[in-house]
């Protein structure tokens, strides 16, 4: 519903007929996809890790909810609906479209296994490779992923590309809302490594012994991924003073509490807490990395620093502490480029002229 709610609106509301599948759907998330007019399907999955047998099973069941809807076309987002949404639509006939995302952590060079990591990518990389063969398009957030698809081996027909500007933001649902006069940053996300969550932790170490006036934020539910944050790094960061609230189900009222948005990550799609942060007319501080970089006007509307770089993050993060009026133009300036290049709508029907709709 946050990701895919306002294409699927937008799908009705164009008089196509959309069938809904995800794991996990709620009784309540049932209920407001059925009231938009969706058919809601209920597909398990298990969403980390390279068991090849759960996948295996993950893309029978996506076969068989084909086989029961008979499609026109199936669009797919994220690493494992794409890879064996398009196996499984291949098998019965049907177009498919990928949405890629964000290469993610199988495409994110270093991390704590890196053997593993190596193994995965592989892996990966082929499932792609043969996936995308089987697509009729392949649609990308930002033009660096594409070319590392293509370079990597994950895409061999590069006449399938599209690019969209990310998955946009409902800018009547984000609305600009006064910043507080106070130094607030925020960052939210899932406590991963590759989210750059460890650089705001230490980052935020060193800027409030030197500014304990300021506050930083950190929202986002704990993963079970192999990259995830340890309960004691988020301890010893909140010994230091960083305040962890926990996951939101509603990130309004928490943007509504910053001064400055923050994802130092080093890697994205488009990153969509980016856009909301910006919909509501927040300066951005985000990592000169693919997806990330396009998110920003470096010194207009935000600031870029290297991933992985906690000098860089902290010092950039002293300018928005003593210069508040440059923040205040900046937040402006973000806030006018949500509106102008990211606007949900017109992402939208890009994505359904892709489609062919």
């Amino acid at each position: 519903m946050n990701f895919r709610g306002p294409l699927i609106r937008d799908l009705l509301f164009a008089g196509h007929k959309v069938s809904a599948g995800a794991p996990d759907i709620t009784p309540e998330l049932q209920v407001r996809l059925q009231k938009m007019g969706a058919a809601v399907h209920e597909t398990p999955l298990q969403r980390t890790g390279a068991g090849i047998l759960a996948d295996i099973r993950y893309g029978a069941g996506l076969q068989r909810l084909m086989a029961r809807e008979r499609p026109d076309i199936v669009l797919t987002y994220t690493i494992k609906p794409n890879i064996w949404g398009a196996f499984a639509a291949w098998r019965l006939g049907i177009p498919s479209v990928a949405m890629v995302t964000g290469l993610g952590y199988a495409f994110t060079e270093g991390g704590t296994r890196k053997l593993r990591q190596r193994l995965v990518r592989g892996i990966a990389r082929r499932l792609y490779r043969a996936a995308t063969d089987r697509n009729r398009k392949v649609i990308f957030q930002n033009p660096d992923d594409p070319r590392d698809f293509v370079a990597l081996g994950c895409l061999r027909d590069e006449t399938k590309i599209a690019i969209v500007n990310g998955s946009g933001v409902d800018l009547q649902h984000y609305v600009r809302t006064p910043l507080p006069e106070a130094p607030v940053f925020l960052m939210i996300a899932r406590l991963l490594r590759n989210k750059g969550v460890a650089e705001y932790g230490e980052a935020a170490l060193r800027v409030l012994a030197k500014y304990p006036q300021a506050r930083f934020l950190l929202v986002g539910p704990f993963d079970e991924g192999p990259d995830t944050i340890t309960r004691a790094e988020l301890d010893r960061w909140a010994n230091g003073g960083l305040e962890y609230l926990g996951p939101s189900s509603d990130v309004r009222t928490v943007l509504d509490q910053a001064r400055i948005f923050v994802l130092p990550s080093y890697r994205e799609g488009t990153p969509r807490s980016v856009l909301e942060a910006m919909a509501t007319g927040r300066c951005v501080i985000t990592s000169d990395a693919p997806g990330c970089r396009e998110t920003v006007h470096d010194g207009q509307t935000g600031f870029l620093v290297p991933a992985r770089d906690v000098d860089a993050l902290s010092k950039v993060m002293e300018i928005a502490i003593n210069d508040p009026e440059l923040i205040a133009c900046m937040a402006e300036a973000s806030w006018r480029l949500a509106r102008d290049r990211y606007e949900v709508g017109a992402v939208n029907r890009e994505v359904m002229r892709h489609l062919g709709l």
